[in-house]
């Protein structure tokens, strides 16, 4: 898919969506996930799901080495740590060229900065790199899960990274199960800031166990 083809998927979905056959965020065991990449695709399938993306933490060798791509309902997507204003954040790519030599060179160097989170707080990625490689390979960059950054004022950290490039935000998540002592904002402000920007709203589970979870 080119840039406008999955930036106009992504616009297509909507809340029920994300409810019921659409899931954007899940982990495998290339990072800190249990399951293999072809076990969440034979689960998402009995689930009746239309589409999901494996987003792993700053790898794509999901992608690199299986052949998921070929399943008609993945979208090929990654997470990257970074750092910005005292918060460890995490943008998502989507549709991005598993080839791209820009993805690449901000991917984690070995196995442990996917794997282990002591060790991805050590990175030295920075937020504007990040969405500009992002974009440059054919991706869209969205921020993850917003609720759960320490900040006074939500909309102006998401504006910062809005005139980075920022195209999405993470509305529908498993908030009430997942970080749900480390939320600090709701889902009704960040749907008012996504609408303030114009921004993409995204939606998944952020699965690592052994099941796929549902919103």
């Amino acid at each position: 898919m080119s840039r406008e083809e999955i930036k106009k998927l992504l616009l297509s979905f909507c809340e029920k969506d994300y409810q019921k056959s659409v899931d954007l965020h899940i982990h495998s065991n290339f990072s800190d996930g249990k399951l293999k990449p072809e076990n969440i695709i034979n689960q998402a399938l009995n689930l009746g799901k239309k589409y999901i993306a494996i987003a792993d933490h700053n790898t794509i060798d999901a992608y690199l080495c299986t052949n998921i791509l070929k399943e008609n309902i993945v979208i090929p997507a990654v997470e990257f740590d970074c750092f910005y204003m005292g918060n460890l954040i995490h943008i998502l790519g989507y549709g991005i060229d598993i080839d791209n030599s820009e993805i690449k060179s901000i991917c984690a160097k070995s196995y442990f900065g996917s794997k282990y989170n002591l060790i991805r707080l050590f990175n030295l990625r920075n937020p504007k790199e990040v969405i500009e490689k992002i974009r440059k390979s054919g991706g869209i960059a969205v921020l993850a899960h917003p609720a759960c950054y320490f900040c006074k004022d939500l909309d102006f950290f998401v504006k910062n990274l809005v005139d980075m490039g920022l195209e999405g935000i993470e509305v529908y998540y498993l908030y009430r199960f997942l970080r749900r002592l480390l939320k600090f904002n709701s889902i009704e402000t960040i749907k008012n800031i996504a609408e303030k920007y114009n921004l993409i709203k995204t939606g998944g589970t952020d699965t690592h166990g052994r099941k796929l979870l549902s919103l």
